[in-house]
């Protein structure tokens, strides 16, 4: 009963005039925030909630901050593919399957209410402006059963893949830490100090892909009076610190440029992919999923190594050098980082690799090429923009900014990028493949 009223709920919304659907402002508004925010009437249904959850994670005090945000992408993105699939009935379905639906289903009228129902469950805070949005989305297509029959199926799967992952984890406590004081062990970093690091449980969520958190987890970092430390060490002391006399100003630049949220500035490259391809409503349900899945495992993951290792940030271990018992690091008391503060979690494996490497992965394998000509912007630097010809020179450089950032060293990123490619590669090999002609039947 529930589900059939609110299905009426959206055919209700959907009849309203396209007029009143080009009056819906500009500007999304949660309390006395107002958000600038660009208009998606011209867009895929799928670019379109994409955007719109990222300005719902970018609003300050709208993500939980025990609930890492790529879970929020990988469940919406999860519940427009399965929906979109169901009728499309091309590739396999990730969790759920709706045999039943008819082929003649609209899938754009399927990706909207996917999305819309899986947001206003997971940012009940937004209901108001998400119903507007749904409102956009579906006075777009024509009324009709077909359009019918696409809510209904959006609806119903997305409450399904919610039900499979509501109690995944997620809504645990972080786990208290107790910062180590030996050499090598993870510190509260400055200039801010932080007194708990983030996302000590994130590990222990459910996985989208994997097996295990721990599936692909790397091997130790190297030994403090290792050669391979020594010349990381050596390397950001002096490219990564405030105001560096050797780093390049591009260099610096660079490090400042994708200091923000990493996931934010890959879902917006592989939007800006999607139109440039022209996709179709069923391609972009895929590429997105597969992203999304691919991101949010390798946070789990590397969140599973980063909290077996526990290793120092460059900070303090530039700082306490003279206690890491290897002649060839000298310590400088008063460095700090060219991106300021420094992230609170621990250093091994990085974050940015991680996900970059996942990223043009996933783009790469969907794409079956690396060129393309493309500008990000970033969301650390408002209205600076940077251009690139490839995806993967696009993962080079966000993953070398976090040493002239002065985050992470060379060690953190080689060992963070192999894992983003594993991770991608398990579930481009083995999510949302291709259905055998004998499963089309």
């Amino acid at each position: 009963m529930v589900q059939k009223l609110l299905i009426s709920f959206l055919l209700m919304c959907a009849s309203f005039s396209v007029q009143a659907s080009v009056a819906h402002a500009a500007s999304l508004t949660e309390g006395d925030r107002i958000l600038e925010y660009t208009p998606t009437r011209a867009l895929n249904p799928v670019v379109q909630w994409n955007r719109i959850l990222l300005v719902i994670v970018r609003t300050p005090g709208a993500q939980p901050v025990t609930v890492q945000p790529t879970r929020s992408f990988a469940i919406m993105h999860a519940a427009i593919y399965d929906a979109v699939n169901a009728i499309d009935k091309k590739h396999k379905p990730y969790l759920v399957m709706a045999p039943d639906a008819s082929p003649n289903a609209s899938q754009d009228a399927a990706a909207a209410a996917a999305a819309h129902e899986a947001l206003v469950r997971l940012y009940p805070a937004f209901h108001t402006r998400l119903h507007g949005e749904l409102q956009q989305s579906l006075a777009q297509i024509v009324d009709g059963k077909d359009k019918i029959d696409g809510i209904a199926v959006g609806v119903a799967v997305a409450d399904r893949i919610l039900a499979l992952r509501s109690n995944d984890g997620s809504n645990a406590q972080p786990i208290p830490y107790v910062f180590g004081t030996a050499p090598g062990d993870y510190q509260s970093t400055p200039p801010n100090f932080p007194p708990q690091p983030q996302f000590t449980h994130w590990s222990h969520v459910r996985p989208f892909a994997l097996n295990l958190a721990n599936q692909f987890r790397p091997g130790p970092p190297p030994a403090l009076t290792s050669d391979q430390y020594s010349d990381a060490f050596n390397e950001i002391e002096t490219l990564g610190i405030a105001n560096s006399t050797t780093a390049t100003a591009d260099e610096a630049l660079t490090g400042r440029f994708w200091n923000g949220a990493i996931q934010n500035y890959w879902n917006e490259i592989t939007q800006t992919a999607s139109q440039a391809h022209n996709l179709r409503t069923a391609e972009n349900a895929r590429l997105f999923a597969l992203l999304n899945l691919s991101l949010a495992d390798s946070v789990i993951a590397f969140y599973d190594a980063k909290y077996t290792y526990n290793f120092w940030r460059p900070v303090t271990a530039i700082r306490a050098a003279a206690t890491d018992d290897n002649p060839e690091t000298l310590a400088d008391p008063g460095w700090l980082p060219e991106a300021g503060k420094t992230a609170p979690d621990p250093s091994y494996p990085g974050a940015h690799a991680v996900i970059s490497a996942a990223a043009a992965e996933v783009l790469l394998s969907f794409f079956g090429r690396d060129h393309f000509d493309f500008d990000v912007t970033s969301e650390a630097l408002p209205g600076a923009v940077r251009s690139f010809s490839s995806f993967s020179a696009a993962a080079e450089e966000a993953t070398l900014s976090r040493i002239f950032g002065g985050q992470h060293f060379r060690f953190d990123l080689t060992t963070g990028h192999r894992l983003g490619r594993e991770i991608a590669d398990l579930v481009v090999d083995n999510l949302l493949g291709p259905l055998e002609k004998d499963e089309n039947r």
